[in-house]
């Protein structure tokens, strides 16, 4: 009996997908344009300061590495993390965004990252990056 009741409350835990906002803001911390590129969808739409284009992730992790390398940071802190879901319905979103604030030495910048669910995992779908 304790097995089931164990098993009941620990299995919808494996089902979960959690946002990874977490992962995002540590990766913006350590200025980590690989593991940023590694979260984003095979093809992901990145603008940055009005340099917008659809990028590969290989490509993505060399602009992002191009930004870091220019801004470093010192800082990065989500402000809005929301959900696109139909609360009517209280169906599992399938989509999600966040905007936070990214602090490098002489600047701040507004950062919008749009995340969709791909199998059981969000990935990065499109990527702002401009000033304060």
């Amino acid at each position: 009996m304790k097995f089931l009741f164990t098993l009941f409350f620990i299995f919808p835990l494996f089902l979960k997908s959690d946002f990874p906002y977490e992962k995002i803001k540590q990766a913006f911390e350590l200025n980590d344009s690989k593991k940023i590129a590694l979260m984003c969808k095979d093809k992901v739409l990145i603008n940055i300061m009005g340099k917008e284009n659809v990028y590969s992730q290989s490509q993505a992790n060399l602009v992002l590495k191009d930004f870091f390398k220019r801004k470093p940071g010192s800082s990065f802190k989500f402000f809005f993390k929301g959900q696109d879901t139909v609360k009517k319905t209280k169906q599992l979103p399938d989509g999600s965004f966040a905007i936070g604030n990214y602090k490098s030495k002489n600047s701040e910048f507004r950062v919008t990252i749009h995340l969709k669910k791909m199998s059981n995992e969000f990935k990065i779908e499109s990527l702002i990056i401009e000033l304060s």
